[in-house]
Formats: structure tokens, C-alpha cells, sequence
């Protein structure tokens, strides 16, 4: 059973991705419309600032302050289990 559940899994998940490669043309990407004023791109840099650094930075910070606000003083450990 489990065999089947797989296979209709990546039917599903192989169908899903033609269709969405089949709809999606990037070639008409390279073609400008009419209004279009795009900016100087970003550096390297800029690039890793923004995509990279700055969601861990945010991440980091909002970790800090549920440790710092995390007011349980008291840890409770399960007792292991013998074998």
C-alpha cells in the first residue's frame, strides 16, 4: 500500500511541476512592456544583504527575544528510560 501512496505522490508532484513549467514562459520575460522603468540592479553585495543577512539577522533577533522573554524558570527532563 505503501508503494501505491508513493507512486500517486510523484505522479502528483511530477504533473504539478510540467504544469507549472508549461504555463510559466520566461522567454516573454525579455521582452520590455510598455511603462517598464526597471532600476540598476543590485550587487553582489546588496544581493547578499538583503536575501541572506538581513532574514538571519530578523531571525536571530526574534530568538534572542523569546529566550530573554521566556519567563519558565524551571526545566523539567524526562527520566531516561532503561533498557
Amino acid at each position: 500500500m505503501d508503494k501505491k501512496n508513493a507512486l500517486r505522490a510523484g505522479a502528483l508532484a511530477a504533473g504539478t511541476t510540467l504544469m507549472m513549467l508549461l504555463m510559466s514562459s520566461p522567454a516573454l520575460a525579455l521582452t520590455r512592456d510598455d511603462g517598464d522603468d526597471p532600476g540598476k540592479g543590485l550587487s553582489v553585495g546588496e544581493t547578499l544583504g538583503l536575501y541572506v543577512f538581513t532574514p538571519l539577522v530578523i531571525f536571530l533577533v526574534i530568538v534572542g527575544l523569546v529566550m530573554v522573554l521566556d519567563r519558565s524558570k524551571t526545566r523539567v527532563t524526562k527520566p531516561k528510560a532503561r533498557a
